[in-house]
């Protein structure tokens, strides 16, 4: 699953990855973005494109199997929610995440360390596991990279 597919550049490439038998559910909330992103998935049969809003995964639940991995480029002060409501949602056991972190999207006053802590804490309050993160200068300022793995709660006995 990718959140933020925008025209489907990107997505593109991760289409290539996971090949003819995976799929890639493309989440885009502009639409004038998406048109771009249908263009590019009429020519990919393995890219499936969702034209909403990735703080509503109830909007298109129905078009949605469980996944192995969900990445998110959102750029929005709370992609970390976002991305945890998602993975609640489709994320498998043990699955994994990839959220890139554009500081200045989150908090433009805050150092950009401080940005980044605060938002690996949020995942691990979501029963997200961050393992890995990384910076990505010199290539963007003020941008990380946190990878993890996403471990649900133990569903309640009745």
């Amino acid at each position: 699953m990718y959140l933020g597919a925008a025209s489907g550049t990107t997505v593109s490439h991760v289409s290539d990855i996971v090949g003819p038998e995976g799929l890639v559910y493309a989440v885009e909330f502009s639409h004038r973005s998406g048109r771009d992103l249908l263009s590019v998935a009429k020519k990919r049969t393995n890219i499936i494109p969702i034209i909403e809003d990735a703080r509503h995964p109830h909007k298109y639940r129905m078009l949605v199997g469980m996944v192995d991995v969900i990445f998110a480029d959102v750029a929005q002060p709370d992609q970390t929610r976002i991305v945890a409501l998602n993975a609640h949602n489709f994320l498998k056991n043990g699955g994994h995440f990839v959220i890139s972190i554009k500081a200045n999207c989150i908090d433009s006053t805050a150092a950009p360390e401080a940005v980044f802590a605060s938002e690996v804490k949020k995942m691990t309050q979501e029963n997200m596991k961050p393992q890995e993160q990384l910076t990505l200068e010199p290539y963007e300022r003020d941008h990380a990279v946190v990878v993890g793995v996403y471990r649900p709660p133990p569903k309640q006995k009745k």
